[in-house]
């Protein structure tokens, strides 16, 4: 690229890289600033829609930014703190237009109305579009407004912002508060075995487990992502690399726990033929999970199970029962979401059975890769028993995980279920078809070299674009939020930094060419106990370097992932996962010896590993393996 161009255009890149939140510069692990090379910011750039070829491209492409600034009457979202009496909205009017009024409506569809004299106000900014001068000015507000969603709307003005009264800080379970401290064991769910299970763990493995711990004193069970996976595809099971963090993964249902199960004789008479538990035994007798094997088998007897649902709790004839009518209530709640999800499954598995090579939508055929397409609508018609039958999994999946959860909470136990929530998506999963336009397509997020990876890190998964979410209030990202924190009591953001910062890697490029771009929406969080039943929690990367490192002198067998924040001994941390029960001031003397733990696992019940205090210390046993989750190796409960 010659010097001219990048004489020319470096006043236009730089602030075109503002307006997006791409940073030109950071500094690496080892303290050196790292500048941008032009080819990375334009390759990041092409991913936001800007594609620059020459210095008049860069021009046109920051005047259409402005453009488009002052064609934004309202803005998208507003962050407020919920406790503020005065507060404002920038506002982008007509210079000639002298009197506003607007209208408030909160959740619970209560509207306040006011008016203000437009031209009393404030101004910022002015400038002349088709001959309009327009004029930017700030709307006050002497209000204090419930923590939550409110809409505000002004008359004359197009769109509408979304008001986001925040508390200033995420629930937090009493257990958790005041600096109290919980214990508890954080466990693979696939990797858990017991002599009732299919050969992976699943919700009534989860349900058990809970119950043992609580018996011995623990307050929270930490589980790897639970996210929907590739139903038609089993051997994709990496639970980092899911198809929709917004579903669940229907491999966790227990089958036998089905509440119609007792009353299908045809699945019964399948399950209890001495073939059927023969497959069931030489699954449970793998030293590593068969997901093949295990999805085939769950699957054959869920379609039983639904045909018997759908004869005996939605009638054609006739009217559904109350079953049925909890069932039809669960997909309304869950909306287009859920629907879209459930046609992606559908036409997954429907272009695999035809073609081995339709791994994904991006191979689909071109009008099957938009699922707001004619033939994307007649495929729904045509297949709407089988899109009910991926909703009724996600049913049964969300009823098992629930009670699981519930059953924490009749345990006594102070935080519950402890879930995670994966990075990003897999680029040919559901959420990347049904959200396209929220994603960035060809770049991928990942880190630079530091002292844990010398060459970086390359996750290969599609980062969510910023503007794109604001422009849409962040609704995806809410509604990913909210499915995470169903039936938990805490929920760790794999990676918080996520909620602020990522490093994209340009289409082609390796992690040396990694990135920064920003994100904002820290208080996009769901607003109310009600709504976020959720703890926060995160990992660093390189306080797992340093922790690792460390263990591995003096345990050199394999080990499990390390959660937590800023860990500044191997014990502490300033995370406030707690317990309300009377807690030792220093480690546990049970916690101070690996062999010791490993008792204690042993005694209690499948778990994986264990976590004291926040600091979430990962001891060695059996863990499964972390160069591929497909064909992970299950942890030995005894």
């Amino acid at each position: 690229m010659d010097e001219a161009f990048r004489r020319d255009t470096a006043g236009a890149l730089a602030a075109l890289c503002e307006h997006f939140g791409i940073a030109t510069s950071y500094f690496d692990a080892f303290g050196t600033r790292r500048e941008a090379s032009v080819q990375s910011l334009l390759a990041l750039l092409a991913e936001f829609g800007v594609v620059i070829d020459t210095a008049e491209d860069a021009r046109r492409a920051l005047d259409a930014v402005h453009a488009a600034r002052w064609a934004e009457a309202l803005p998208p979202v507003r962050v407020v703190d919920a406790s503020a009496a005065h507060w404002a909205v920038p506002l982008r009017l007509p210079l000639a237009m002298r009197t506003l009024r607007w209208q408030l409506t909160d959740e619970a569809g209560r509207t306040q109305h006011g008016e203000a004299d437009a031209a009393a106000l404030h101004e910022t900014a002015r400038t002349e579009r088709d001959g309009i001068w327009l004029c930017e000015r700030e709307l006050p507000m002497t209000m204090a407004l419930d923590a939550g969603y409110h809409h505000l709307r002004i008359d004359g003005l197009p769109g509408q912002t979304l008001v986001l009264a925040s508390p200033g800080s995420c629930y937090r379970p009493p257990a958790v508060r005041d600096g109290g401290r919980v214990w508890g064991p954080a466990v693979q769910l696939y990797s858990l075995r017991s002599p009732r299970n299919w050969g992976i763990g699943d919700f009534g493995d989860l349900a058990e487990l809970v119950t043992r711990m609580a018996a011995q004193g623990a307050d929270i069970v930490g589980v790897n992502p639970l996210h929907a996976l590739f139903a038609a595809n089993p051997a994709h099971a990496s639970p980092y690399s899911p198809s929709s963090r917004r579903q669940l993964n229907v491999l966790c249902i227990d089958v036998e726990a089905v509440d119609d199960f007792a009353a299908c004789e045809a699945a019964r008479r399948l399950v209890h033929a001495p073939t059927f538990q023969a497959r069931l035994a030489a699954l449970r007798a793998e030293p590593l999970v068969d997901y093949a094997g295990v999805a085939s088998a769950k699957f054959e007897v869920l379609a039983l199970l639904f045909a018997h649902f759908r004869e005996r709790h939605l009638p054609e004839d006739g009217k559904p029962d109350e079953e049925g009518l909890a069932f039809l209530s669960f997909v309304a709640e869950r909306g287009e979401g859920l629907r879209q999800h459930a046609l992606f499954e559908t036409l997954h598995a429907h272009f695999l059975a035809t073609d081995a090579a339709m791994w994904g939508w991006p191979v689909w055929p071109a009008a099957y890769r938009d699922p707001d397409s004619a033939e994307v609508m007649a495929f729904a018609v045509q297949h709407a028993q089988r899109l009910q039958f991926h909703q009724y999994l996600q049913w049964q999946a969300a009823r098992q995980l629930a009670r699981a959860g519930e059953r924490c909470a009749a345990l006594g136990m102070g935080v519950g279920l402890y879930v995670d929530l994966a990075v990003s998506v897999d680029r040919a999963g559901s959420d990347a078809w049904t959200a396209q336009p929220v994603f960035a397509a060809g770049a991928s997020i990942g880190a630079p070299p530091d002292e844990f990876n010398p060459a970086g890190q390359n996750w290969g998964l599609p980062p969510l674009r910023p503007d794109r979410l604001r422009a849409d209030g962040h609704r995806f990202f809410i509604q990913t939020l909210r499915a995470g924190m169903q039936g938990a009591g805490a929920l760790r953001i794999d990676h918080v930094m996520g909620l602020m910062r990522l490093f994209w890697i340009p289409p082609g490029r390796d992690a040396h060419h990694a990135r920064m771009c920003t994100t904002r929406w820290t208080n996009c969080w769901p607003l109310s106990p009600s709504r976020a039943i959720g703890t926060a929690a995160w990992w660093s990367a390189k306080t797992w370097a340093r922790w690792k490192t460390r263990c591995a002198r003096r345990w050199p067998r394999p080990m499990c992932c390390l959660t937590g924040c800023s860990i500044s001994s191997a014990w502490t941390s300033s995370t406030a996962v707690a317990s309300s029960r009377p807690q030792p001031t220093r480690r546990p003397r049970w916690l101070r010896s690996a062999r010791t733990t490993w008792r204690l696992l042993r005694a209690g019940g499948p778990a994986t590993t264990c976590a004291c205090a926040s600091s979430w210390a990962c001891f060695p046993m059996r863990a499964p393996s972390t160069s591929n989750c497909s064909t992970a190796r299950r942890s030995a409960s005894s």
